[in-house]
């Protein structure tokens, strides 16, 4: 988006054997193959559009822990799932927007979603340095927001992960993390922050306590790191060996019940410029005739399951039925990012920290690039200059 930083990249320090070299160099910091693509270049964004995204996201956060929000959206978590001592404001959370023009010609945020779960708070920040190292860019220009250098990015991380406990009684905890495409954020955790990624189906249960293995020892969990996704464990069919709902003597970094408050259940009750207008399917009497500029999307999934945009008059009809689908108006993404492939798009994650009794602190961006209608790397498989990316703010 800074046409001069967009072009001396492109033409300058891009090279086919960088990039080789960029991508052979995560999978070395991350101690794995890495399963999702990124894109050959980062982006370029201006701070005030960066400040302006923090700020918008950050007034809707405040709207999302209101009493009256908090009162309406105990329905939205299954009965289950609801897991006891649930903290004041979610720990962990994103809001993600795209790029629109305006009529005016300017370029604005609109939201696409809120998370109130875990990213890639870990292999983020080593993505951005590696882009630097390899392409040479410049030392100065921060990636990390609020201020933070690397130093103190690790830190405030750590302490969120880890707590006032230490790291071997703290786990982060995953179904079968090592078929997860997240993968290289669990190792960059583990280096950064001493928590191993461990298995669900592993744990084990004596009364209130939870333990695990860990070097042929039987070790207490004191403090969990939660990156299950609880509608993939039931599409999984997995059941966890504890109960969800017992009051356990464990703390959780992220608390689930967030998970379902802070997700697409949360927009059609967001009341903000940036927020485009969204509706509760089972709420909409007649269904527009003009689905084509309309985006159907479950209420809790990830990685664009099942999300279709301009969906046929059928598939709504059927989503109505099911009870737990939104449709959101369809935004038309600005191709903002110029590459040799054609011009891109690009959605924003602004990745916040929240401690209680403080409020929620901008971090890190995550950037996801495409050329479809869609912007997860799932969506945009065999093309170039696509992917997962990050941010660079002049």
């Amino acid at each position: 988006m800074i046409a001069e930083l967009r072009r001396e990249f492109n033409e300058k320090l891009y090279t086919p054997e960088k990039y080789a070299r960029f991508v052979a160099a995560l999978d070395a910091a991350a101690g794995t193959h890495i399963q999702f693509r990124h894109n050959e270049t980062p982006v370029f964004l201006p701070r005030e559009l960066i400040e302006t995204m923090c700020e918008s996201g950050r007034d809707m956060l405040r709207q999302a822990v209101a009493p009256e929000y908090l009162a309406v959206s105990d329905r939205a978590i299954p009965a289950r799932y609801r897991v006891p001592n649930e903290t004041a404001c979610p720990l962990f959370v994103q809001a993600d927007f795209g790029l629109v023009r305006t009529a005016a010609g300017a370029i604005e945020p609109r939201l696409v979603e809120i998370q109130g779960f875990p990213s890639l708070y870990a292999y983020q920040p080593v993505m951005a340095e590696t882009y630097r190292r390899v392409y040479g860019l410049d030392p100065s220009m921060p990636t990390l927001l609020s201020g933070l250098d690397m130093e103190s990015y690790w830190s405030l991380l750590s302490m969120a992960i880890v707590g006032d406990h230490a790291p071997e009684n703290v786990v982060l905890l995953e179904i079968d993390p090592e078929r997860q495409k997240t993968l290289c954020d669990f190792h960059v955790t583990e280096q950064v922050a001493g928590v191993r990624a461990m298995n669900l189906r592993e744990v084990e249960q004596e009364g209130r306590k939870l333990f695990y293995r860990r070097d042929g020892r039987r070790v207490a969990i004191d403090r969990i790191y939660n990156r299950c996704i609880v509608d993939e464990l039931d599409r999984m069919g997995v059941a966890a060996p504890f109960d969800w709902n017992a009051d356990l003597e464990v703390e959780w970094a992220g608390h689930p019940n967030w998970y379902f408050r802070l997700s697409k259940f949360t927009i059609p009750f967001l009341d903000h410029g940036h927020v485009p207008e969204t509706l509760f399917l089972d709420r909409v009497s007649n269904i527009p005739d003009d689905l084509d500029n309309w985006v159907l999307k479950p209420l809790f999934s990830f990685a664009g399951l099942g999300v279709e945009v301009g969906p046929a008059r059928e598939r709504v009809e059927r989503a109505i039925e099911a009870g737990d689908h939104i449709l959101q108006r369809r935004m038309r993404w600005e191709p903002v990012i110029a590459t040799p492939e054609g011009p891109t798009q690009i959605e924003v994650r602004i990745m916040y920290l929240w401690f209680e009794g403080g409020e929620p602190q901008p971090v890190n961006t995550i950037i996801r690039t495409g050329r479809g209608k869609m912007m997860g790397v799932d969506f945009n498989k065999g093309l170039a200059w696509v992917g997962a990316s990050a941010a660079f703010v002049a």
